[in-house]
């Protein structure tokens, strides 16, 4: 299969932009503002925080139990672009769904949120995956980190017209903010759904060597997962590196998830957080392209352990926060790093596995990030509910759970550092080095 064609390379990168309104609009802006202060009116705010926490691991656990089953299965019957219409199109709806939910009906807002981000992680195994089939290994850090940067930008595009929305609703026809905020997770899921299509379209996934259908495909993929769970642990380099991963990236995720809710719980003004994130997306656009070329200059590795060093400092510094300058200052530390950090793990790993076998071992990848994320959102969740409970202050029980963070970026880094790249058992062999044309 011909790699590093100009169409191919964008219509793959255009999911970033695509699913990144949800990871934005939703996961990290609204949601968690709507939860709080509509869903959930009324509620201690340190409870709100559990419940948002408990949504977000509830789903992790779903897509980790599920996703390297499910990424074996697609390989066996070269389904991964179906795999990844169904979950992307799935959040669609969900995400749409919230838009119907009424005031203080919490339950039903954190179910519907649980299984849109069902859909968002869900499709990310199968989205990950395709890019063995999309870039040869020189192009690698370059086109992930392409699809990174579209992500902020368009994420970061439609996030800006909401929030202009919420602050000037008659200029919409919209009675309130409130209404802008549900018709706000409307936008986000058409969005998704229709820049899904150039993926669908565009992208050729590469085809097994002997693919199988129905219950024969879904033998010889659970077969092949019990197989690739032995050859990492066999594998030095890929089991150090994903259990590595698994440890700095919840790090990542819970900040994305949970750092408005903790301004709020600060007592910040909501829109102060809302400027914020903006902060971050347009920050990141640039950010992220730059650091995928850094990757290039310096080696991924260098990369991703100079943005657990940032990570570091913003979750320390985090938990000094003071006014909405010092947010600020931490949004734009965090665009400058979020992007290339995860750009720079996708493309460093998608050297080191099978190409014929991604999205199972990409499966493992997600499934070690989403277990993560299990633990990370009720770690701060609870951890800030003992420390309020111990020291009657809400303020020093959110500062606390910030600090915790910064255990999984010490942990992640340490292990990091016993991954040898010149330990990779001829996996890398599996990778083209040459294509078509250049992105």
């Amino acid at each position: 299969m011909k790699l590093d064609e100009r169409r191919t390379i964008w219509s793959w990168a255009l999911y970033d932009w695509a699913n990144s309104a949800f990871a934005t609009t939703v996961m990290a802006g609204f949601f968690p503002l709507f939860f709080k202060q509509y869903w959930s009116a009324g509620a201690d705010v340190n409870v709100s925080t559990a419940r948002l926490g408990t949504a977000n691991s509830v789903a992790g656990l779903i897509v980790a139990l599920s996703a390297p089953i499910l990424g074996a299965i697609s390989d066996k019957g070269t389904n991964k672009k179906k795999f990844l219409t169904f979950f992307a199109f799935m959040g669609a709806v969900m995400t749409c769904s919230l838009s119907l939910v009424a005031q203080g009906h919490w339950p039903w807002a954190a179910a519907l949120y649980a299984v849109g981000t069902i859909g968002y992680c869900g499709g990310n195994v199968f989205y990950d995956a395709l890019i063995t089939g999309v870039a040869s290994a020189k192009k690698m850090d370059v086109v992930s980190a392409l699809g990174y940067s579209l992500g902020y930008l368009g994420g970061g595009a439609l996030f800006a017209v909401n929030v202009l929305m919420t602050l000037k609703p008659e200029l919409f026809g919209l009675a309130d903010a409130a209404a802008a905020v549900r018709v706000s997770f409307l936008t986000v899921g058409l969005w998704w759904a229709v820049f899904t299509v150039p993926l669908i379209l565009f992208v050729r996934e590469p085809r097994t060597s002997e693919p199988r259908a129905g219950l024969r495909m879904v033998r010889a993929g659970l077969s092949q997962l019990a197989g690739t769970f032995k050859g990492i642990r066999k594998n030095r380099m890929v089991f150090l590196f994903l259990l590595a991963y698994w440890f700095y990236i919840d790090g990542v995720d819970t900040i994305i998830r949970m750092a408005v809710d903790c301004g709020l719980s600060l007592g910040f003004d909501s829109n102060d957080l809302i400027v914020a994130l903006l902060i971050v997306q347009f920050v990141g656009f640039p950010a992220a392209l730059a650091y995928g070329y850094l990757g290039k200059r310096i080696g991924a590795k260098r990369g991703i352990f100079l943005a657990i060093a940032i990570y570091l400092a913003i979750t320390i510094g985090g938990a000094f926060m003071q006014n909405e300058r010092h947010f600020y200052a931490l949004a734009i530390a965090i665009g400058l790093v979020q992007g290339g950090i995860q750009a720079l793990s996708r493309s460093y790993y998608a050297r080191i596995i099978p190409a014929d076998r991604s999205a199972e071992y990409f499966g493992f990848y997600n499934m070690l990030g989403k277990f993560a994320a299990v633990l990370g959102p009720v770690l701060m969740g609870h951890i800030g509910l003992l420390v309020r409970q111990v020291s009657g202050s809400n303020n020093l029980g959110t500062r606390a759970s910030i600090v915790s963070i910064a255990l999984l970026f010490l942990v992640g880094g340490s292990l990091l550092c016993f991954v040898d790249p010149r330990e990779n058992n001829g996996i890398t062999s599996n990778h083209q080095t040459t294509g078509g044309e250049a992105l």
